[in-house]
């Protein structure tokens, strides 16, 4: 069958690329997913799945402990679901992707339309190409693959379409598991280069707010510039960004990513006027933890180093920083590698690929961290891409083939064990 697999792939992947340039070229920025959404459902009913739309309910999820709070109204805002009915009572499985994209600003930054989906030599170009709608639409074409060819899955098939993941995934992913729809294994299907990731780090935002005092910048002398102040604390973070990227390691994301913690400084704000004295600076910062870190860990790690830097400033221990969390607060998310389902994914993986496929960790979250909460099995399996967030943002075509040959397998593989 799997020769069977990758002929028709071979034939038909025209029509993937096709369908990935046609979302790609859907603005479905976070919180305007309506589009994007009602052509997954398009789609999902061309396999006569049975198709749900799920618009989340924040009363219902925001009580969960894995909630993030996007800010973002859910209102006509719609998560899609379809499933294939097995017909053997086989195991079953969940393939996700999700529909939001972060924004292409600024568009000076891109050598090309954003919007494109351009194809030049072997990579498709557009904001979302990577992250993630090439994987989204090779969940769907895996199992169209199999639809086509007549196989008899034996059991469910869940094709998940996704709000907000960039956001949190609280109106997402988290809000389809809450509605029920769990399976035996899950897959998210990220841009992470073929390799099989069964962890991510645990992230949080946070927010410093430093007062000063306003005076014209002729009477400086007399004011209290917020912005100086709030170098101090900048400077106090980054020492221990740099700290904790010598001594604070996790194998698996030192593979992934390179670096296992990161304390991003990433918005800054302050003052109006060249000719004022600031009086107010607001720093808003993300940093990442490890598994064995928790969040009271690190909050009470961020509140220290903020307390020492502004020992010894009569103006700031008058006037104390105030500290705020928000937005992201996850924990560290790790799946056991020896676990049957991670264990013949890697053998499928490498069967369908030929070649060794690696098992990492990533710096950054995904949606299958929802899974440890439901006490099911997750892992993350995309294509190669390049710059995603960032201008010129490609997925590898040929990468792109290859997930779709890995899914349709595994659907397979894992239902009928």
């Amino acid at each position: 069958m799997k020769e069977k697999i990758r002929q028709y792939i071979d034939e038909h992947k025209e029509e993937l690329f096709t369908t990935i340039q046609e979302v790609v070229r859907i603005k479905s920025i976070v919180g305007n997913e309506q589009e994007m959404q009602a052509y997954m459902k398009r789609k999902y009913e061309e396999l006569n799945l049975t198709v749900y739309e799920i618009e989340p309910v924040y009363e219902k999820i925001s009580c969960h402990e894995a909630f993030i709070d996007s800010g973002i109204p859910y209102v006509s805002r719609k998560n899609v679901v379809g499933i294939y009915n097995g017909n053997k009572n086989g195991k079953s499985l969940t393939i996700h992707g999700h529909v939001d994209v972060v924004s292409p600003e600024p568009f000076s930054n891109w050598t090309m339309d954003p919007w494109s989906g351009d194809i030049i030599g072997n990579k498709l170009y557009g904001r979302g190409s990577a992250d993630m709608k090439a994987g989204l639409i090779s969940n769907w074409f895996a199992l169209k693959t199999l639809i086509d060819l007549g196989y008899p899955i034996a059991g469910d098939v869940h094709l998940h379409s996704v709000l907000e993941e960039e956001a949190g995934g609280g109106g997402g992913a988290l809000a389809c598991l809450e509605e029920g729809f769990v399976t035996d294994g899950y897959i998210s299907t990220e841009p992470h280069n073929l390799n099989v990731t069964i962890s991510h780090a645990g992230i949080m935002y946070f927010r410093v707010l430093v007062k000063g005092r306003i005076a014209h910048a002729g009477l400086a002398h007399e004011g209290v510039n917020a912005i100086s102040k709030m170098m101090k604390i900048i400077s106090a973070l980054e020492a221990l960004n740099e700290w904790r990227a010598k001594n604070v390691k996790f194998e698996l994301y030192e593979k992934g990513s390179g670096q296992s913690v990161h304390l991003n400084l990433g918005v800054l704000n302050a003052g109006d006027w060249a000719s004022t004295v600031p009086g107010e600076a607001v720093l808003e910062a993300r940093i990442g933890f490890i598994p064995g870190e928790t969040r009271q860990e690190i909050k009470k790690l961020i509140h220290d180093t903020i307390k020492k830097a502004v020992e010894g400033d009569k103006w700031m221990e008058e006037n104390p920083p105030i500290l705020e969390w928000f937005g992201w607060s996850t924990d560290p998310w790790y799946q056991d590698p020896e676990d049957p389902f991670v264990q013949l994914f890697l053998e499928n993986a490498e069967s369908v690929m030929d070649r060794k496929v690696n098992i990492i960790g990533r710096a950054s979250a995904n949606d299958a961290r929802f899974t440890q909460y439901y006490g099911k099995k997750g892992l993350c399996f995309g294509p190669i891409g390049e710059n995603m967030h960032g201008p010129d943002e490609c997925v590898h075509l040929d990468s792109v083939v290859e997930v779709t040959n890995v899914l349709a397998n595994y659907i397979i593989r894992w239902t009928e064990s």
